[in-house]
This record gives structure tokens, C-alpha cells and sequence, in this order.
């Protein structure tokens, strides 16, 4: 190639680097606008475009990271999945999926249908929600443990409306707002046996004086009625 030849090359490609520059500079301005899409039942658009704001305050349209602002629009209480895409010439759209509150947990949080807490802030959670708690980490055990006794307990009409794991591994729940079950730690499958042949013999017709049932003994239970201080006991001795 002769000298002029290159001499046409370089310039070409300098003229394109710079042009190419101006064009990036042209187009990556300022998010002006912001679109919310998807359906809301718990929260409204006011609500996310709280929290958006702080997300896109400052960002262009170009250079923002779309990875970046779904991962940071993820952590917002209610929302559970998004998807962030650029819209000409300056606008961002969020199309968000919300959470679907199945349970309250450890009074500040709900659970979603996967076990997995999140906050719901100065939103008024759906009613009604069961209340389970636990540990921290023991969310999806504790909601997979309520649904198992949510099936055992519908056969007799009941409702079990809280759920308590202790830090030591003992259980207790509570039935139709009233009534509360000492699980304890081991042999919960007899244990329940024995409280539901007992609900089937005499307790169904006595529930509205029942205070709280002990399961903790090795072959019965306990009972403590409202107005009593002493409980009415089918068993011999008290598990340690």
C-alpha cells in the first residue's frame, strides 16, 4: 500500500474513534424517565418509586449496569423477581414481580411460598397470615414443618395459627387462635398420635376450657384448663 494510502487509512480510523466517542457521549444521558410494570396487589407504584429513585438518582442511560440495578431492585421489601431494560432514548423500564406473603415470621418479616423471609416494612401484611418463628436460618424448616400439621389438624377442623421453634429445638403451635400444643423436641409423630386420639375421645367437646395441652410425657398428655391452676394429667411421669 502506498504512503498515501495509509496516510487515508489512519485518518478513517480516527475519524470513526472519535465519532464513535461523540455518539457514546450523545446517547448515554441522563435516565430521565422510569416505567414500573407488573401486577401489584399488596403495594402501589408510589411505594416503588420510593425506592427506585435512590437506585437511578445520578446513573446515564448508557453506562448504568442493568445487573447491577435488578440485583439492587431485588433487595427492596415486597419485590421477589425483576427485569431492567433500556427504552429510547432515555428511560428505564422495571418489570417486577411481587412477593406472596404466606406467613408471618419473628414479627418483623413475612415468608414467601419458598420459606425465604422478607420485610414489609410500613405495608400492613395481607390477614390472615399464620405467625410461625424460629432461629435465624430455620425459616423454610419451620414453614414445611407448619404445612405438615396444617394437613394433620384440617382432618379435625382446626387451624394452626402459630408455630414456635425454640433456640433449643423444642416446638409449640397454637390452635384456632386459642389453644396451645407443648410439642417439645423428640418423638413428635407419636406425640401428635396421641393428641388427636385424645381430641377424637374427649378434648373436641371441651376446647373452648382448654388453657394449653402438654405432649411432653411418654404415654399421654397433659391438660390445663382455664381457672384451674393444676392439670388434669393421663400420665405417669414428665419427660426430662
Amino acid at each position: 500500500m502506498r504512503q498515501g494510502g495509509l496516510a487515508g487509512l489512519l485518518l478513517l480510523v480516527i475519524l470513526l474513534g472519535a465519532g464513535g466517542r461523540a455518539l457514546w457521549v450523545w446517547l448515554d444521558r441522563p435516565v430521565e424517565r422510569v416505567s414500573i410494570r407488573g401486577e401489584m396487589q399488596h403495594v402501589n407504584a408510589d411505594y416503588l418509586r420510593d425506592r427506585l429513585s435512590p437506585l437511578i438518582r445520578g446513573r446515564t442511560w448508557l453506562s448504568v449496569s442493568l445487573n447491577e440495578l435488578r440485583e439492587d431492585a431485588r433487595a427492596i421489601g415486597w419485590v421477589s423477581e425483576v427485569r431492567v431494560s433500556r427504552q429510547w432514548p432515555d428511560a428505564l423500564t422495571f418489570e417486577l414481580v411481587e412477593q406472596e406473603p404466606v406467613a408471618r415470621w419473628n414479627d418483623d418479616y413475612l415468608l414467601n411460598a419458598q420459606g425465604e423471609p422478607f420485610a414489609y416494612g410500613e405495608v400492613s401484611p395481607p390477614e390472615p397470615l399464620p405467625d410461625l418463628a424460629g432461629p435465624s436460618g430455620s425459616s423454610k424448616e419451620v414453614l414445611a414443618y407448619h404445612r405438615d400439621l396444617m394437613e394433620r389438624f384440617d382432618k379435625l377442623g382446626l387451624v394452626v395459627t402459630q408455630l414456635r421453634l425454640e433456640a433449643r429445638g423444642a416446638w409449640r403451635f397454637q390452635l384456632n387462635d386459642s389453644v396451645w400444643v407443648m410439642l417439645g423436641r423428640n418423638d413428635r409423630q407419636p406425640r401428635l398420635a396421641r393428641l388427636i386420639a385424645a381430641w377424637h375421645r374427649q378434648l373436641d367437646s371441651q376446647a373452648s376450657h382448654i388453657r394449653y395441652i402438654d405432649l411432653r410425657y411418654p404415654n399421654g398428655v397433659s391438660v390445663a384448663w382455664h381457672g384451674e391452676t393444676e392439670t388434669a394429667q393421663d400420665a405417669n411421669s414428665e419427660e426430662g
